[in-house]
């Protein structure tokens, strides 16, 4: 299996991925936003958290787990206002 690194991805990534910095709280919110999606458009044949971060290079599943329930909490909340 081949293992990405976030630093490969090109220029247009980040650019696409800055759209949404405005809706992340945190740096590391922004930070493993755009690893998850490296992962979703990733060559692994299973996208799950654990796959993405185990074929990912400074990718940990615990930071993109915390960053999934962190963004999903606060949806939530935005949801009952």
């Amino acid at each position: 299996m081949r293992e990405t690194t976030p630093a490969a991805m090109p220029p247009c990534f980040d650019r696409w991925c800055n759209k949404f910095d405005d809706l992340l709280r945190t740096k590391a919110q922004k930070r493993e936003f755009r690893h998850y999606l490296g992962g979703l458009l990733g060559e692994s044949g299973r996208k799950n958290l654990y796959q993405m971060a185990s074929d990912s290079v400074g990718v940990t599943y615990h930071k993109l787990h915390h960053c999934l329930d962190a963004v999903a909490a606060r949806r939530e909340a935005s949801k009952r206002r």
